[in-house]
C-alpha cells in the first residue's frame, strides 16, 4: 500500500495503473490488516447495507454449490440481535430466515452458537453466521475467535460486519480485540466511518473471490463485449449486485497516498482514547452515570431522572446552540444518550462543555 506520496507521484502511479488498480490497492490493505489471505478481494459498494447483502448472496449461492440446497429449502443464517438493521432486511430480500444466538455480555459468542446450534433439530439448514466487529450503537466487538472455530466446526460461511468498527484494526491499543477475523469469508469496512472518506464507499473483501463471482457475474452479450480477456480481467462488477458502479475507493486511495497510514492510526488512537477519557469524566460527574466501559468509540450514558422526552429535548437544544450533537439512542429498552467519536479534532474540551449543559 502506498503509506507516503507526493501528489504528483500518486497521480503518475494512478494514470499508470488505472482507477481499479488503485481501488484494488486500498483494498489489498484493508485485507492486510485483517490478515486475510493473499488472494482475498473484493470491491467497493455504496455502504455497509449494500455490502452486507451482496456478502450474504455469496453466502447462499455457495452452501446451494457445496450443499447441493435447492432454491426452495429453507435456508437460515445465525446472527444475534446487536446485528446492524440491514442484516435482517438483507435475509428478507434473499428469502433466508434468521437463526436468532442469545448474547453473553452484550456479544455473540462461540459457546453460546455452539450451544444453539447443538439444541436445535434443524441446524444442517443453517449455512452462515454473522459476527459484528464493533456494533453500531455500542461497539462491541464480537467472539470472533470463537464463532470462527464454531464456523469451521459446523462448516458455515463467516461473515463480519466491521462496517464501523473494522477500522479499529490499525490501532495497536484494540487490535488483540479482532483475534480471529482472519477467518471470515467476507468482511465489511465502511470507510466513509472510522477512515474518513466521504460518503458512499464500503469495503466488501471475500477470502475466496471466486465464490463471490460465481454468484454476482453476469453474462450477456452485450456485457462480455466490454472484457477483453474475460478469463484474468478483475470487474469490481463481478464482487457484488451491482453493475454500473463508480470508483468509490479511490478518494481514500488518494488520502492515504497524501497523508500515509500513520495520520490514520493517529487519528483513530486519538478517538480511542478520547472515548476513555469520556469515560472516566462520566464516573466523575454525579447527575450521570456510565452504562458500560466503551471498547471502541461508542459511549453510552444516562442522565440520572430523566425521561426520554428528556434526552430528546436536551439533543435537540445541544444542536440548536451549535455545541454539539449527541443523538438518543435505545439500550435494553431504555432512552440512553450516546457519544460516538470518530473525527479526530474532537476534544475533551468538547466533550466538557456537551456533559455541562446535562
Amino acid at each position: 500500500m502506498v503509506v507516503s506520496s507526493t501528489s504528483a507521484q500518486g497521480v503518475s502511479w494512478l494514470l499508470a495503473s488505472g482507477p481499479i488498480a488503485a481501488e484494488n490497492q486500498v483494498l489489498r490493505w484493508i485485507a492486510d490488516l485483517a490478515a486475510m489471505p493473499e488472494d482475498a478481494g473484493g470491491c467497493f459498494v455504496s455502504g455497509g447495507s449494500a455490502a452486507n447483502l451482496s456478502a450474504l448472496v455469496t453466502a447462499r449461492e455457495t452452501a446451494r454449490v457445496q450443499r447441493g440446497r435447492g432454491a426452495h429449502q429453507r435456508t437460515r443464517i445465525a446472527l444475534s440481535d446487536q446485528a446492524h438493521s440491514s442484516i435482517a432486511n438483507t435475509l428478507r430480500i434473499i428469502g433466508v430466515e434468521p437463526l436468532l444466538v442469545p448474547t453473553s455480555g452484550d456479544r455473540l459468542t462461540g459457546q453460546r452458537l455452539r450451544a444453539t446450534l447443538t439444541a436445535d433439530p434443524d441446524s444442517d439448514d443453517v449455512i452462515a453466521v454473522v459476527a459484528i466487529a464493533g456494533t453500531t450503537n455500542a461497539g462491541i466487538i464480537d467472539d470472533l475467535d470463537g464463532i470462527a472455530g464454531v464456523a469451521q466446526e459446523f462448516g458455515l460461511w463467516l461473515h463480519v460486519d466491521g462496517a464501523y468498527g473494522g477500522a479499529g484494526l490499525l490501532a495497536p491499543s484494540v487490535r488483540d480485540r479482532y483475534r480471529g477475523i482472519e477467518h471470515a469469508d467476507s468482511l465489511v469496512i465502511d470507510p466513509h466511518k472510522w477512515l474518513f472518506a466521504p460518503l458512499d464507499c464500503a469495503a466488501l473483501l471475500y477470502r475466496d473471490p471466486a465464490k463471490a463471482k460465481a454468484a454476482h457475474a453476469q453474462h450477456a452479450s452485450y456485457l462480455d463485449v466490454l472484457e477483453t480477456d474475460s478469463q484474468t480481467a478483475w470487474n469490481p462488477a463481478d464482487y457484488a449486485h451491482h453493475l454500473s458502479r463508480r470508483t468509490r475507493g479511490l478518494p481514500l486511495w488518494f488520502s492515504l497516498a497524501i497523508h500515509g497510514t500513520q495520520a490514520y492510526i493517529d487519528a483513530i488512537e486519538h478517538a480511542l482514547t478520547l472515548a476513555r477519557q469520556t469515560a472516566e469524566l462520566i464516573r466523575c460527574t454525579s447527575q450521570l452515570e456510565l452504562i458500560r466501559e466503551p471498547e471502541l468509540t461508542a459511549v453510552l450514558f444516562r442522565r440520572r431522572g430523566w425521561s426520554a422526552r428528556d434526552y430528546h429535548t436536551w439533543s435537540q437544544r445541544l444542536l440548536a446552540s451549535q455545541i454539539g450533537y449527541v443523538a438518543p439512542t435505545g439500550w435494553q429498552g431504555e432512552t440512553v444518550a450516546r457519544f460516538a467519536f470518530l473525527h479526530p479534532h474532537t476534544t475533551l474540551d468538547d466533550v466538557r462543555d456537551i456533559i455541562a449543559t446535562t
